[in-house]
């Protein structure tokens, strides 16, 4: 007949293998949301930096045809 040390022990060793597997499980979640988070950090640095480019080209643009308006209404 098992005595309840006996019985306690192999419930402790289970309780401590299920408490490692959630702890690495925790952790590989943790890796793969870094991961996640980094990857769409990068997107939004580079979708503002082709934004950020097109508004300055757009500006450059608008300078440069109310240049061409001023200069042509001096002209008449």
């Amino acid at each position: 007949m098992p005595s309840k040390s006996g019985e306690a022990q192999p419930s402790e060793a289970r309780s401590r293998a299920e408490a490692s597997f959630k702890k690495e499980e925790r952790a590989k979640d943790g890796a793969k949301a870094m991961v996640e988070y980094q990857a769409n950090s990068r997107m939004v640095r580079e979708k503002t930096e082709r934004l950020k480019a097109l508004r300055l080209a757009k500006e450059a643009a608008d300078k440069e045809a109310e240049r061409a308006n001023k200069a042509s209404a001096v002209k008449r």
